[in-house]
């Protein structure tokens, strides 16, 4: 029968088994890490400033600093490695900077601090201590602690950056560093800031440099009458001592130039002036330093 397969008939050759073939994924390569970039800017320190006693410097750190110190005291960075440091009225004729790079190296950069030649005066009398009472110090100490706390505030503020301009023009009465020593060579502390007298009290004076008030004493303080300290970041601070009016309060941002108060004679004062004292952490500089001599 046709189509049929009978004893000793030939079957048709079945086809070949293919042969099983391999599948072989693909490898991921994973890509190689981009090199870091080289840090960028001085290899080196590099500043300018007034090198000296109640001095300053602005500057920026070695391309790569992880930390930087004058001394001992640890330097801020902003992010491109710029920095304010200061050297208090008694500061040594030495100072060194130092970086700590992140590929491990130092870099040092030795300074040389000049000496000043401060106003001293040598009086015949005998020093007389100032008050000591029990009821003095009730009242001191709690001023002492408000000063304390609002010097440490640290704001992101870029005042430090800036060339500070006069907060009022007038007579010079009273200079950064001055002293007297009395009879048996005792020591009197030395005035820590510049008096400028305008001849009357309620003069206005404004903001030397950008800051965020930290202190608006509107009850008068007990030596420092109305006094007034704003931040001016990276550890640098401004005082006024003895305003007759404050025109600003703790909190506010306040630009180079602004109207901050009057000039007085509130708190241990002889007559309308203004004191200005200006610290970097616990350094004493001469604002006298900061200004253009020849405004």
């Amino acid at each position: 029968m046709a189509g049929c397969v009978g004893p000793g008939d030939t079957a048709p050759p079945s086809a070949p088994t293919p042969s099983p073939v391999a599948v072989v994924q693909p490898t991921r390569t994973p890509p190689k890490p981009a090199p870091a970039p080289s840090p960028t800017g001085p290899t080196t320190f590099v500043y300018s400033g007034e090198l000296t006693q109640g001095g300053w410097l602005r500057g920026q750190a070695p391309a790569g600093t992880v930390t930087a110190r004058l001394g001992d005291e640890i330097l801020e960075l902003d992010p491109a490695g710029r920095f304010f440091a200061a050297f208090d009225r008694d500061a040594g004729p030495a100072a060194m900077l130092t970086a700590t790079l992140s590929d491990g190296r130092t870099v040092r950069s030795p300074l040389t601090v000049s000496p000043r030649d401060w106003d001293i005066e040598h009086v015949n009398v005998a020093r007389t201590q100032g008050r000591t009472t029990a009821e003095f110090w009730k009242i001191r100490e709690p001023e002492l602690a408000q000063i304390a706390a609002a010097r440490a505030e640290d704001h992101d503020i870029g005042g430090w950056r800036q060339d500070f301009i006069w907060p009022v023009k007038g007579r010079i009465s009273g200079r950064f560093g001055s002293q007297r020593i009395y009879r048996g060579g005792e020591a009197g502390s030395y005035h820590s800031g510049l008096d400028i007298a305008t001849g009357e009290s309620g003069t206005p004076y404004v903001a030397p440099a950008d800051g965020v008030v930290v202190l608006a004493a509107q009850t008068p303080f007990s030596l420092e009458g109305n006094l007034l300290i704003i931040d001016h970041g990276d550890g640098l601070n401004s005082a006024f001592l003895h305003s007759s009016k404050l025109a600003v309060k703790v909190g506010d941002v306040v630009r180079q130039g602004q109207y901050l108060g009057n000039i007085g004679m509130t708190g241990r004062a002889t007559g309308p002036h203004l004191h200005w004292s200006l610290k970097w952490r616990d350094a004493r500089l001469d604002p006298l330093l900061f200004v253009a001599r020849g405004d």
